[in-house]
């Protein structure tokens, strides 16, 4: 739980009232990716079984429901690959994550706008949890390079300028996302040597 998740203008939350944020925060996630921005808030009151006055006493705007969303998905990714670091088959684990990465986040327009930063975000309030999200990518390449399984000068920023050209495609439908990230993912494992004839 972060400061924001557990304090309000300061103040300590009540135990319902965190049961509360977290519900709403929970449903707008799901409607968001799965309806767009274009659902109002009363609807997603209803459906979090919350009144209005409920969600704006968390969030007084739906940007700012919407930023929250977004912290939360990029901390979440960001502990996800951590943990994943920690974990044994780093190689096999990166590009697991990569593809999961790719399929999620293209079925997720607010995702995929946190990604490549658009989508009209405020990138300030959205700093803390990018950079979480980048040093638990940054720590799962780094292991994966160690194993050997993915080729050495790649960065962090690379991998995810990746995901974000996969994603592109993808919405774009000119091609097919699931041969693009195999594409992708060949190309980040270390380059063979190349075999010369014998004379």
């Amino acid at each position: 739980m972060t400061s924001a998740d557990s304090t309000v203008a300061g103040r300590p939350l009540r135990a319902d009232a965190r049961r509360n944020r977290a519900r709403v925060l929970e449903v707008a996630q799901q409607v968001f990716a799965e309806e767009g921005l274009a659902v109002p808030i009363d609807e997603i009151a209803r459906r979090a079984g919350v009144g209005v006055g409920t969600v704006y006493r968390h969030f007084p705007t739906k940007d700012a429901l919407f930023v929250a969303i977004i912290q939360e998905r990029l901390r979440s990714v960001g502990e996800v690959a951590r943990k994943l670091a920690e974990g044994p088959a780093a190689g096999r684990a990166f590009f697991g994550f990569f593809e999961r990465m790719v399929r999620d986040a293209s079925l997720n327009k607010a995702l995929f706008d946190a990604l490549a930063a658009g989508g009209g975000l405020n990138q300030e309030l959205t700093a803390e949890a990018r950079q979480v999200m980048m040093t638990g990518l940054g720590d799962l390449l780094a292991k994966a390079q160690e194993a050997g399984e993915v080729r050495p000068d790649l960065t962090a920023a690379d991998v995810k300028t990746l995901i974000v050209g996969c994603l592109s495609m993808a919405r774009q439908g000119t091609a097919d996302p699931g041969l693009m990230v195999g594409v992708v993912c060949a190309g980040m494992r270390p380059v063979s040597p190349v075999r010369t004839p014998e004379a």
